[in-house]
């Protein structure tokens, strides 16, 4: 709507349907105030003639020059009108965006050192990193969760144990005893919203800026930018069939602190021997070095019980054991767990409340329920047992014979497989066929460290997951792949 000539220029106004009227004034004005085109000490017209050339009530007009009074955008003059304050006049937005030059090191740092985005949508064959959501009892969390939250405790609503909910600490440690062979106190136990900030913690409060810190190479990406992000500068050191190499360790002189993922390796889907963990203990008791275990999917055996952890070895306090609910459950639980040597338990507890106070009250509650009932026990079974019909789904459909890709590897742990492929531009013609027709397949080079001695034909491979949908939906996928890659050669 054009306005005939005012004390100041306003035209360009337009008031719509939708958002409050008064509001759509108020945030019009306010921006003609913010870029100069109503300059401090500038006269607003009466609010009933602003009214009646814009067509809208003069209580409209009132509720948005009542707002800028508020915020100081004009100021008022008995008998003599509005007016534009002079401070307002006087701001000015920034020409270009924040950043470039302006940018601090941390922000330019981090814009190397952070996570992909996640896949969008619903988990598909063959995603990796994904448990089976279909089998999740939501109708027992949404009972115990209604439970929770009918009659809170007065102590529930405050600020919590930065550490964690005590009950659940208790559970959880329970659990490892029984059930991983990893006795540990309550009080070494730190609540984390996923393995991920567990692991941001250990970098943060164990790396100094410029220490090297030992990753596995090819290895859990986002673990290594954590410690990069930090300061750390990262060694890899190389895998094979016994997991870590640590005669490669120890020729990679001084580090601080190693990250490894012993019960199954990620990605190449190994278990560290007996004989190299006692070594990696050995290493961080000589070289006063820390271990930060992740044991992501390590309820996750298919022969036998779960192996015992890495840090139910530890007899110096060296280890610092990751835990996660998101394999079990599903990752957007974000609930997790770090098992800290005694001196660490407290400091890390300080640092987390630092950071967000503490996880999440309520599903802290929930989980502590869902495990004293002995529902997460009887859930794990259900998950190990529908994994590992799913991993024989894909064990006996894969497609035989595939040019330049070797035969799939036996799978005795894990939610995830491995296979090696000839070369980087077989990976790539692998990779492009699977997305045609629309299967999730990873390429093992995206899991190396860019800058490592590895050559890149010696990176190629292809990392499949197995337990995010039904045996049906492997089929399916690997219908099409069988025909996608038929005219391979």
């Amino acid at each position: 709507m054009a306005l005939p000539p005012l004390p100041v220029d306003l035209s360009g106004i337009q008031l719509g349907p939708g958002q409050g009227l008064a509001r759509q004034l108020y945030q019009a004005l306010r921006e003609r105030i913010l870029d100069g085109r109503l300059r401090g000490g500038a006269r607003l017209p009466a609010s009933r003639e602003l009214a009646a050339l814009l067509g809208v009530s003069r209580n409209t007009v009132t509720r948005a020059f009542d707002q800028l009074y508020a915020e100081g955008y004009v100021d008022g003059r008995v008998g003599a009108g509005t007016y534009v304050s002079e401070l307002a006049g006087a701001v000015r937005p920034l020409a270009t965006p924040a950043g470039g030059a302006a940018a601090t090191p941390a922000l330019q740092h981090l814009a190397t050192q952070h996570l992909p985005a996640p896949p969008a949508g619903a988990p598909r064959a063959f995603r990796v990193g994904v448990p089976a959501f279909d089998l999740f009892p939501f109708e027992t969390w949404a009972r115990l969760s209604a439970r929770v939250w009918r009659r809170p405790s007065p102590a529930r609503l405050g600020y919590g144990d930065p550490a964690g909910d005590p009950r659940l600490r208790e559970l959880i440690a329970a659990y490892l005893r029984s059930s991983r062979g990893l006795a540990c106190d309550p009080a070494q136990i730190v609540i984390t919203a996923g393995a991920q900030q567990g692991i941001g913690l250990c970098a943060r409060l164990l790396v100094q800026p410029g220490d090297r810190v030992a990753i596995e190479d090819p290895g859990y990406r986002a673990a290594g930018h954590a410690f990069a992000a930090a300061g750390a500068q990262l060694a890899g050191i190389a895998v094979d069939g016994e997991g870590l190499d640590t005669a490669a360790l120890e020729r990679a002189g001084a580090c601080r602190l190693v990250y490894v993922t012993p019960s199954h390796q990620y990605p190449s889907g190994v278990t560290l021997s007996l004989a190299r963990r006692l070594q990696l203990l050995d290493w961080a008791e000589r070289h006063d070095g820390w271990i930060v275990e992740d044991d992501y999917d390590g309820e996750y055996r298919y022969s036998g019980t779960p192996l015992t952890p890495l840090a139910a070895l530890d007899r110096r306090g060296r280890v610092i054991y990751v835990g996660t609910f998101g394999k079990i459950a599903f990752p957007a639980l974000r609930l997790g767990y770090l098992v800290l040597p005694p001196a660490l338990a407290q400091p890390f507890a300080r640092r987390l409340a630092l950071d967000m106070r503490h996880v999440e009250l309520g599903s802290q509650a929930v989980m502590a329920e869902f495990i004293a009932a002995g529902h997460f026990q009887r859930h794990i079974r259900r998950m190990r047992a529908a994994a590992r019909s799913r991993r024989d789904a894909l064990l006996s459909g894969w497609p035989q014979g595939i040019p330049g890709c070797a035969p799939l590897p036996a799978v005795e742990a894990g939610l995830h497989l491995c296979v090696r492929v000839d070369g980087m531009a077989r990976e790539r013609a692998l990779l492009a066929a699977a997305q045609r027709v629309g299967v999730e397949l990873n390429g093992l080079s995206r899991y190396w460290l860019p800058d490592g001695n590895t050559p890149a034909d010696a990176r190629a491979g292809l990392v499949l997951g197995f337990a995010a949908v039904p045996e049906a939906e492997i089929a399916r996928a690997l219908a099409a792949l069988r025909e996608a890659w038929s005219g391979e050669s």
